[in-house]
């Protein structure tokens, strides 16, 4: 009796004990980012317990050369999610293909000639690279969508239906690019100017030069730019090698491409989500109007322009289009002319291996299945306490031994456009929805709304869409031209309705969060991407051509009472109704007086005399929330605020002055507590910015509105993985083809393995040159054994050649495990 009343006490400590370790926030205490000049000592020093995860992945090269005895001390994290690509600058991609700079002199640039872009597709070795450089650890790659990640399959198909392949056609290439440089010179205007002469050719006597921004501070991109160039110069064409750190970064994206800072950048890309769907990655890498291709959309520079990959990028970003089939059919053929156009070039995707020190954590993160640690393996961190305080020790690698890079600019396009404050911003922010990192299901994180009560209703009416919901005359738009609540009046259709709740909780200094937080974003927002007349200045360029396609889409919001909004858009998923109603959410991100006080740097400007704004734009600052002067004058700008007892216009008939100050004086207070002005609503805050030893310190929120076991237990999913299919390289037409898949399952974010049973669902499907495919269903044959049949009658109605082979498996609605295969058929 006595060991069982022991016994019970001790079951009681340990239920007790794991009780209160559930708490509002994250499961750790404080958070701590520091950075290594190299990943070589940054990985020893989590080996070592000097820190806890590395935060950026691994090189191949480094783990190569780690014994298994520190292997064993690792928890690896391995995910499809970097990627190699070469941005170009075409100036001014026309013919004859010259430009003439502001002090006079006039350059003949090779890389606006369609053609010659183009043919790089065949000039470089893409296998060559994966071999020697990646030691293996990638693919091939030509399309902005990550090869192995579920969605991709289609995309990856065009390079084979172009004619590429991993290993290129040299021979091929050079012909290709000497036919066009040829065709360049017989041009009237560049008669007798440009000329073939010797190794290169010549320009008005000198060399057909191009300047290639090559990443000195990536061992891995600096050996792949260096065997580019030499095969830029087989071709005829100097190559002035600009080998730079991370500086690079300033003049390939933030330059004049009339300047002609730079012809030709090697870019190293994350997957930035885990996604189901691609065609956001179609808008950023080939659409001019998202700000990443040459000229940024910055209307001060000269911008490299396709209507076409614009209308397309727009269409699928923003649920345009009525069908699935529809969708593909654009998106595919977005990507086909991204291709074709080559103003961004993809080169190679990595299989990239982060690592944590095993010992440290109670359990494994949750990280991204398309790109590996990010935001939520912070939130979900649990490791060992030293003293009581559970503290998570992140490393990240800069050459330059900094971690602060790009703006911490919360309105601009431009801001938090680095991967190390992207990674400190994802733990401090909440966003209405995200896609979760085990399924890429678009999923409310702030937003509170069912998507069974979302309303879609459109028909087709010739090519044009329209909307079969009316929405309310009481319905209100902000008008930014009389700084006014308008409403719609009558007549107005949507396409999509819903009524839209949030999760309202405490800013970082204390203030509870209100609708008043969302009114003001909603008119801030139609503020800032409307030019009321020349010279508006609550006007920003940039930040109106990427974010405007969006607001656009909002027909009407009914303002309620109770804190909730009705929402009329014209935006539609046919797919998935939960990324239709995700879209329709309302947004809260940082508190409105934070935002108000940055709007007015910009427009009325600053007690320093520092010229703002919300673009990185040459001559003028960037808002940083985090930067010792901004910070400065965000403070007085409150400041102010609060003499003037000032109420922005959009929230007159919402709040007091009074209510107002006391927010502003909240602001004041976290800024001289903390010494910056990152006021956010995420589960940590930060606490510490120490610029000497390029260190930055958060601290768990425990106001936060999830408690601390809500999300690892939300995230735990069964999912399955190919582990191999056995599918021969080549096959007879006349006889039945077999493919034996063995899969296995797992439990994410764990990765102990078991073989996958009959509830699984394999799939085999043959990618036709139509673009169809054919679809088998594989049979259960014994547990992790599935097996297909392809029966003759089908192999020989097809044509002799080499077919893409996609295999899939999944159990329900989690991420499916893709892989693809050729099979070449005679």
């Amino acid at each position: 009796m006595k060991k069982a009343l022991i016994a019970l006490a001790l079951i009681l400590v340990v239920a007790g004990s794991a009780f209160a370790q559930v708490k509002n926030g994250p499961i750790v205490d404080k958070v701590i980012y520091e950075v290594r000049m190299d990943q070589t000592l940054a990985t020893k020093d989590i080996i070592e317990g000097k820190a806890d995860v590395f935060f950026q992945a691994v090189p191949a090269g480094v783990l190569r050369g780690l014994s298994e005895a520190e292997k064993a001390k690792l928890d690896f994290y391995a995910v499809p999610s970097g990627s190699w690509s070469l941005m170009v600058n075409p100036i001014p991609n026309k013919a004859p293909y010259t430009w003439t700079k502001k002090d006079g002199t006039t350059e003949f640039n090779p890389f606006a000639i369609k053609e010659v872009r183009y043919a790089m597709n065949w000039l470089i070795d893409r296998k060559k690279l994966i071999d020697e450089i990646l030691f293996g650890q990638g693919d091939p790659m030509f399309v902005p969508m990550t090869p192995g990640q579920p969605g991709t399959y289609k995309y990856n198909l065009i390079a084979a239906k172009l004619g590429m392949s991993d290993r290129g056609n040299e021979k091929k290439a050079l012909a290709d690019i000497e036919a066009a440089m040829q065709a360049a010179a017989n041009l009237p205007e560049n008669k007798g100017k440009l000329v073939k002469s010797g190794k290169f050719w010549q320009f008005n006597g000198k060399d057909v030069a191009i300047k290639f921004l090559i990443r000195v501070d990536d061992p891995q991109r600096l050996t792949a730019g260096r065997y580019i160039s030499d095969q830029i110069e087989k071709a005829g064409i100097k190559v002035e090698r600009l080998e730079r750190d991370r500086a690079a970064i300033s003049i390939a994206y933030y330059s004049n491409p009339a300047d002609i800072e730079f012809h030709l950048y090697t870019e190293g890309w994350g997957a930035g989500a885990t996604r189901a769907w691609w065609d956001i990655t179609i808008s950023q890498m080939y659409s001019p109007y998202y700000g990443y291709m040459a000229g940024g959309a910055d209307p001060a520079n000269w911008n490299y322009e396709n209507a076409e990959l614009d209308r397309l990028g727009m269409k699928g970003l923003n649920g345009q289009f009525m069908t699935e089939a529809e969708y593909w059919a654009d998106n595919l053929k977005a990507t086909e002319l991204g291709v074709r156009e080559a103003a961004r070039i993809y080169v190679a995707s990595q299989l990239d291996s982060f690592v944590a020190n095993k010992a440290r954590f109670n359990s494994r993160m949750a990280y991204g299945l398309g790109d590996g640690l990010n935001g939520w393996s912070v939130r979900t961190a649990d490791v060992k306490p030293v003293n009581g305080v559970k503290t998570l020790r992140i490393l990240q690698f800069s050459a330059r031994g900094t971690l602060f890079m790009s703006a911490w600019d919360p309105i601009g396009v431009d801001g938090f456009s680095d991967v190390y404050s992207r990674a400190m911003l994802e733990p401090i922010m909440d966003f209405a929805t995200f896609e979760a990192p085990n399924s890429a299901q678009d999923t409310p994180l702030r937003a509170v709304y069912d998507p069974k009560k979302i309303v879609n209703k459109t028909v087709l009416q010739g090519d044009e869409i329209k909307g079969q919901i009316a929405v309310p005359a009481t319905a209100v738009r902000y008008d930014s031209a009389t700084k006014t609540w308008k409403p719609v009046g009558s007549g107005v259709m949507a396409w999509t309705s819903g009524v839209y709740g949030y999760k309202y909780g405490k800013w970082h200094h204390g203030v509870m969060q209100d609708m008043t937080d969302i009114i003001h974003g909603i008119a801030f927002g139609t503020e800032w991407v409307t030019e009321d007349g020349a010279g508006d200045k609550y006007y920003d360029a940039s930040y109106s051509s990427q974010i405007k396609p969006g607001l656009d889409l909002i027909k009407g919001t009914i303002i309620n009472k109770n804190g909730t909004f009705g929402r009329y858009f014209d935006y539609q998923w046919p797919m998935d109704v939960n990324r239709t109603a995700a879209n329709g959410a309302v947004s809260a991100t940082m508190p409105w007086e934070i935002t108000e006080a940055l709007a007015l740097l910009v427009a009325e400007g600053s007690k320093s005399s520092t010229v703002y704004s919300f673009t990185n734009t040459e001559g003028i600052t960037e808002v940083d929330v985090i930067a010792e002067k901004c910070v400065a004058d965000i403070k007085a700008k409150l400041q102010d605020m609060v003499a003037k007892k000032h109420v922005p216009v959009a929230l007159k008939a919402y709040t007091t002055a009074d209510k107002a100050v006391a927010r502003y004086n909240a602001a004041i207070k976290f800024i001289d507590t903390y010494g910056h002005a990152m006021i956010s609503q995420g589960p940590f805050y930060i606490s510490k910015i120490s610029t000497q030893t390029n260190s930055v310190e958060l601290t768990a929120f425990r106001d936060y509105v999830y408690k601390s076991d809500y999300w690892p237990k939300a995230f735990r999913t069964t999912i399955t993985k190919i582990e191999n299919v056995n599918i021969p390289a080549t096959a007879t037409r006349k006889a039945d083809l077999k493919v034996d898949v063995t899969a296995s399952t797992y439990v994410y974010p764990d990765v102990a393995t078991t073989p996958v049973t009959n509830k699984a669902k394999v799939t085999v499907a043959i990618q036709m040159p139509d673009g169809t495919e054919k679809v088998y269903n594989a049979k259960y044959s014994k547990a992790g054994l599935f097996t297909a049949t392809i029966p003759a009658k089908d192999l020989g109605a097809m044509k002799p050649g080499s077919y893409t082979v996609v295999i899939m498996s999944s159990l329900a609605g989690e991420a499916p495990s893709v892989v693809p295969k050729t099979l070449v058929l005679f």
